[in-house]
């Protein structure tokens, strides 16, 4: 099935998430998002255009304070200085997209404008926050710091603004910069071409690919051309895995500009190269149970995870990217396991590896026996995944929803609205979720809901659905991998069959004014690491849980049966069921948290079980 994202086919304002989690962190984002200082996300751009009003030390009256500058890798000098302000463009365009705040649009539009000014005083086309002749080095053999990875956040954040807000200047600021590579990239052969293409380029392809999308320029064809990785490409698509110990957020970029070139090419080629990437860094290699598959930044092995397990699992922005990866294989097939692996990733990574109380990230996830996450501070770092945490979030919109002529996926369960216009009717959709819901008997009209002495183990999905007109629609709803057990379904408050078919389960009618119920069973299991099958983690559907403990203990009991193992702990509060676990009959006895709820604690993921 060849589905579309509802944001984008309807203007993205279609979705707002209404509630919950996914709404607490993005709200954090946002309020770091609007915390920083234009003058300090500009301070590099304004060093390389000799149009900084202050000195580095702030000594200049007026200028900010040494608190305030930014440090790390945006310190100036840092060879990777600049990157954050592209990501910060792109998380800014996509937050205003998403919320409508004016107040983000007026200091994102500000920026842009301030850029321009930087660009004019450059020449014309550079628009860089580092000299040239890091770049140019590139082509002459010497070694430096993925400039190109730089500039492409700068030329992603352009676009982004163009795409998501309508800022016209910053699509010409982008097609300006851009003429400086395509005039840099000329004199080179195809073999000089591929040696640079070796050095970290970001998502050059892809970036060029929306812009040729928009421009329809043979200056973009020449570039799309020119920045083909050929040596991933090609023995990708015949079967090779040159994947295993190569860096992993060097590639992801890549094969995304593969697919946004397939997108806006139509060649068949680009599509294969997806699918080869795909099947070479998820299907064919494995996972860790939070989705997870590097190890200090490079692909693991593939089913080789026991002996990677440190300090450095699980890049925020290989996360990130990934997601973004099976958001686009997603849309192409239909195939709901591309949800599932989305879901599984947006726990135990894009919340796993974010504070829940400061907001800011964690730029690995550890999987090592009495890890700890290593928060980033909002002003001192800087590192690629405070990038990747501001794009995340208001990326997470586009994943709830996709349709298809007149057909509506709900593709995550998240509390949400969505508002399109569907075959000539507008359709409101509002969900909401209780992820703790008991075996309720309110799925059959004017009943009453149960009320279990015991924490209940289901999710239970409301659906609304309001249209202006009657309108014959088909919804389709994903059926989780975690999902255990008997499903119920009510619409109206009527018993419907449910029998899923590939992962959906679809209901067509004529719909006007109604309410779906849908509970999805869940229960505690484990996942076994595939290369040590003694060695699992706990999942309460699809939420790993972290065992809070410095050690990797040996625990007692059926691992297929993991209530032998732990119990609900701490299970109720006021009205709410809390979601806490406990071992039990066990030497030592400790607690486990979802992973997501872990700030500072040490905790370990995977025990080696005893069985009887």
């Amino acid at each position: 099935m060849d589905v579309t994202n509802v944001m984008d086919s309807c203007g993205r304002d279609a979705v707002r998430i209404t509630g919950g989690i996914f709404q607490d962190r993005s709200a954090l984002v946002r309020c770091y998002l609007m915390s920083l200082k234009d003058e300090c996300l500009l301070q590099n751009f304004y060093f390389e255009a000799a149009l900084a009003p202050w000195s580095i030390s702030g000594s200049i009256s007026g200028g900010p304070d040494e608190d305030a500058l930014h440090w790390g890798w945006e310190s100036p000098h840092c060879q990777l200085r600049g990157h954050f302000l592209g990501h910060w463009l792109s998380g800014a365009a996509q937050t205003y997209a998403n919320t409508l705040d004016a107040r983000v649009k007026a200091k994102a539009d500000a920026i842009v404008s301030e850029l321009a000014r930087c660009q004019n005083a450059n020449g014309g086309q550079w628009l860089g926050p580092s000299p040239t002749k890091y770049v140019e080095w590139l082509g002459q053999g010497r070694s430096t710091w993925a400039p190109q990875y730089v500039h492409h956040k700068t030329l992603m954040g352009l676009f982004d603004m163009y795409a998501f807000t309508g800022n016209e200047l910053a699509l010409e600021l982008a097609d300006r910069f851009a003429d400086w590579f395509h005039s840099w990239t000329a004199p080179f052969s195809r073999a000089e071409m591929d040696d640079i293409l070796d050095f970290e380029t970001g998502g050059m392809l892809e970036v060029f690919a929306n812009l040729y999308n928009v421009k329809r320029s043979q200056k973009y064809l020449d570039l799309i051309e020119r920045y083909t990785r050929r040596r991933l490409f090609d023995p990708l698509l015949e079967g090779a895995d040159v994947l295993t110990n190569m860096h992993a957020n060097t590639t992801i970029p890549e094969a995304l500009g593969a697919a946004r070139c397939y997108e806006v090419t139509g060649d068949e080629r680009w599509h294969r190269i997806v699918e080869a990437y795909w099947r070479c860094a998820v299907t064919d290699r494995g996972a860790y149970a939070t989705g997870g598959q590097t190890s200090g930044e490079m692909w693991n092995p593939p089913h080789h995870l026991a002996a990677r397990r440190g300090d450095k699992e699980q890049e925020h922005c290989s996360v990130y990217n990934m997601i973004r990866l099976a958001d686009f294989l997603y849309r192409w097939s239909g195939d709901v396991k591309y949800l599932d692996y989305i879901e599984r990733n947006l726990y135990n990574g894009i919340l796993a590896q974010q504070n829940p109380h400061s907001g800011m990230v964690a730029y690995y996830l550890p999987m090592q026996p009495g890890g700890k996450k290593n928060w980033g501070h909002p002003t001192h770092n800087f590192w690629c995944c405070h990038g990747s945490l501001l794009q995340a979030h208001p990326m997470i919109p586009s994943l709830i929803y996709y349709r298809s002529d007149d057909t509506v996926v709900v593709g995550q369960y998240i509390p949400s609205s969505l508002d399109a216009e569907i075959g000539g009717a507008r359709v409101v959709v509002r969900q909401s979720i209780d992820n703790q819901a008991g075996n309720t008997q309110a799925l059959t009209r004017d009943a009453a809901w149960s009320r279990p002495a015991g924490r209940p183990m289901a999710w239970l999905v409301r659906l609304e659905v309001t249209c202006t007109e009657p309108a014959q629609l088909t919804l389709r709803l994903r059926i989780p991998e975690w999902t255990t057990g008997p499903i119920s379904l009510s619409v109206n408050g009527e018993h419907v069959d449910a029998s899923p078919d590939n992962g959906y389960l679809a209901i067509r009618r004529s719909w006007h004014q109604d309410t779906i119920a849908l509970e999805l069973p869940k229960s505690l299991r484990t996942e076994a690491l595939p290369d040590e099958p003694g060695t699992v983690a706990f999942l309460d559907g699809p939420v790993v849980l972290g065992g809070l403990t410095e050690q990797e203990i040996r625990l007692d009991g059926d691992q297929a049966n993991p209530k032998t193992i732990l119990a609900p702990d701490n299970e109720r509060a006021w009205g709410n069921w809390l979601q806490g676990w406990r071992t039990v009959n066990q030497p030592v006895n400790l607690r486990f948290r979802p992973l997501y709820d872990i700030v500072d604690a040490p905790y370990t993921i995977y025990f080696p079980i005893k069985s009887d």
